[in-house]
């Protein structure tokens, strides 16, 4: 069984300065909303290259693997903002690069990872989160790079971090969404390491929000889950060696209701013109309807692919 620790601030420092010329410094903005005794920031991985944060793990992980390790090229297991993460790297690398995906796949991502120049290769859900575990599918070469199970990737994510005590020295929380734990794991260890004062939540949605009901019983539960415009981070059950890793560096959980969710996102887009998907809508709704978050604080903005027809009813919705 995997068993990962903390991740070494010269690691994340390493990776910081590795990935510098692959990724964008993100700014950090306030959120034009007024809450009592809180001041609400956002860090736009919106606006990253591919529209997510996932850009820096992959980058991280492909730019330290060797000559032997990339002939063959590279493949990952995602649908979404990592399999265009890993697509992009590829292209900028002239290497080969595949992506597994579940035959539920929306035909709109499927297009923007061919646009990429990667290959994917359809298969059942079942045997999609098979592969997704076990990290095996015959036939395929090149080098696999997992989503967020990866201490590369982990360490990538982790930048972040720093980039926000850079800009906020006296920052007093960071909200990030939970879906696999490797943007929190990676944000937490830097934080931890830097400022530990700083407390880290968690955040997710009602449809599915596994890490928090494992937090309640203190081990990795499954939980009903039901699919929604909020995919990037919700699901059923959570990684055993990301669940353990998180422990150890998240303080507080907060689950959202699609509502609110929804809610945040209409804000977002009205009083800041910017567009945050799903699950970096959870961050700032936790942040603006949660009354146990106050004080300097900072949102996750992971990521801006949201469906445009699903965004525009959003805005027009009377919330």
């Amino acid at each position: 069984m995997l068993k990962y620790n903390i991740v070494n601030i010269h690691k994340i420092e390493n990776a910081k300065k590795r990935i510098k010329d692959k990724i964008l410094r993100t700014p950090l903005v306030k959120l034009n909303y007024q809450k009592n005794n809180c001041e609400i920031y956002l860090k736009l991985e919106s606006i990253q290259s591919i529209g997510s944060f996932k850009i820096r793990g992959a980058a991280n992980k492909i730019l330290k693997m060797n000559s032997d390790q990339l002939k063959n090229g590279v493949w990952t297991c995602s649908a979404g903002n990592m399999a265009q993460a890993v697509a992009w790297m590829a292209k900028e690398l002239n290497i080969n690069c595949t992506t597994i995906v579940p035959d539920t796949a929306p035909i709109t991502k499927l297009d923007s990872i061919k646009r990429l120049g990667a290959d994917y290769i359809k298969v059942p859900f079942e045997e999609f989160e098979e592969i997704f575990a076990t990290r095996i599918k015959k036939g395929i070469k090149g080098t696999m790079i997992h989503p967020f199970s990866d201490l590369d990737v982990i360490a990538g994510n982790g930048t972040i971090g720093i980039e926000i005590l850079e800009d906020l020295p006296d920052v007093d929380s960071i909200i990030v969404p939970y879906a696999g734990g490797g943007l929190i794991c990676g944000i937490g260890s830097a934080i931890k390491s830097l400022k530990p004062e700083t407390l880290i939540y968690s955040s997710e949605v009602s449809t599915g929000a596994p890490y928090a009901a494992s937090i309640a019983q203190n081990k990795p539960v499954e939980v009903d889950y039901s699919p929604s415009f909020v995919d990037g981070i919700s699901g059923s059950k959570v990684f055993t060696e990301m669940f353990d890793l998180a422990k150890e560096v998240v303080d507080e959980t907060i689950v959202c209701s699609l509502k609110n969710i929804e809610k945040a996102i209409k804000i977002t887009a009205e009083r800041n013109n910017i567009i945050a998907e799903g699950a970096a809508g959870s961050a700032i709704a936790a942040a603006i309807f949660d009354q146990s978050v106050n004080g300097k604080v900072v949102c996750i903005v992971s990521g801006g692919n949201i469906n445009s027809i699903k965004l525009s009813e959003i805005i027009s919705k009377d919330l």
